[in-house]
């Protein structure tokens, strides 16, 4: 969605054209900002969010939800945070491809975005060890939900 008399053009944005008075076009340019995602800046947008107590609880009772999730109220009730506190960390998660939401009648419901956390795990695991998967093992049961020896 474009502004009136703004369109788009290759990696330039035109932000106005006329004619002169020979009746040539006249073109102002410039160069629009192009948002590159990587693994590494997903990475990074995931673990800053989670860097945060209130957020990681939040996340924390959300995986532990499984995909049908959580209402907003009882994420509240759970955690004891405040209406606004709370939407602030579930926005900073959403924003953050770490959560998803959707409506059931009068209620949002927040769940776990688990193919982005399997995605960042992977990232954090992707050179685990030096090739030396032995080192690692002990992670499997803790992905399965056993507890860690």
């Amino acid at each position: 969605h474009e502004a009136p008399g703004v369109s788009s053009v290759g990696s330039s944005m035109i932000l106005d054209s006329r004619f002169d008075n020979s009746g040539n076009i006249e073109i102002k340019t410039q160069p629009m900002l192009v948002s590159v995602s990587t693994p590494t800046a997903e990475a990074v947008a995931a673990l800053s969010a989670l860097a945060h107590p209130g957020r990681l609880e939040v996340f924390r009772r959300l995986v532990a939800a499984g995909p049908q999730g959580l209402a907003a109220g009882e994420i509240a009730r759970t955690t004891g945070s405040l209406p606004n506190t709370l939407s602030s960390n579930l926005s900073i998660l959403t924003a953050a491809g770490l959560t998803q939401s959707r409506r059931e009648g009068r209620s949002i419901v927040y769940s776990a975005d688990f193919g982005a956390m399997r995605g960042l795990l992977a990232y954090l695991m992707e050179d685990c060890c030096q090739g030396r998967p032995e080192i690692c093992a002990d992670l499997s049961p803790t992905c399965q939900g056993a507890p860690a020896p």
